[in-house]
């Protein structure tokens, strides 16, 4: 599905364990395309039944309730999903934080964001512009006010970047010190001159050499759309 609606794209996807609580995300109503990277609590079997509960929630939100905008995506999926966990005799805490993009193809260039807790990156000439999410999670928090819906006007040749911390929360290298964001921006400014395919492998390649022989701390998703 991301290869046919955002061919020029790279993803990278590393569990931690057999299965995750991340998970990539991808669909098209009409002329919107919505791509997403989700980091669900947890990692293994109990991350990956809170991910198979997020994303049924995402799809019931777009496709059920026929919503469009990022914002109003998760305000929806976040009703969604308490009202699930809420079936548990106890509180549930658990949820995801998330980063959802929204394409508009009828409006070419024009591209919707909101996120909890997660931005993303925007690569546009020799730098990366940052939008961030709201402060907090989709699932139960005690101040939650609804999403911020941002929009942006692309470019041709604009990369956009969505990530889960996994990999800049990494321990590795010389001194086995976390990766850090920084450097993982630097990386991608490093690497976005190559096609998307190779810069993927470049950024996945990076990874495994930085972790060498660490273990690998929690699960890491990464896609690259270039426009």
């Amino acid at each position: 599905m991301l290869n046919k609606v955002l061919p020029n794209n790279f993803v990278i996807f590393k569990p931690k364990d057999v299965v995750a609580g991340y998970f990539y995300w991808v669909d098209q109503v009409d002329y919107h395309i919505f791509f997403t990277v989700a980091d669900c609590t947890g990692h293994g079997v109990p991350g990956a039944i809170i991910s198979v509960i997020c994303n049924n929630s995402l799809n019931r939100s777009v496709n059920e309730f026929g919503l469009v905008k990022p914002a109003d995506i998760l305000d929806k999926t976040r009703e969604l999903v308490i009202s699930e966990f809420s079936k548990s005799e106890q509180l549930v805490r658990d949820g995801m934080d998330i980063a959802l993009c929204m394409l508009d193809t009828q409006n070419k260039g024009q591209l919707h964001f909101s996120g909890a807790n997660n931005p993303i990156w925007i690569k546009r000439a020799e730098e990366i512009v940052e939008i961030r999410g709201d402060r907090q999670p989709v699932g139960n928090y005690e101040n939650q006010h609804p999403f911020t819906n941002h929009t942006v006007s692309l470019t041709p040749g604009d990369t956009i970047y969505l990530f889960s911390d996994g990999f800049a929360d990494q321990f590795g290298g010389a001194k086995g010190k976390k990766f850090k964001a920084s450097q993982f921006k630097s990386l991608c400014i490093e690497t976005a001159s190559n096609e998307m395919d190779e810069q993927g492998k470049k950024i996945d390649q990076y990874f495994m050499d930085w972790k060498g022989e660490y273990e690998q701390i929690d699960d890491v998703c990464v896609i690259g759309v270039q426009i």
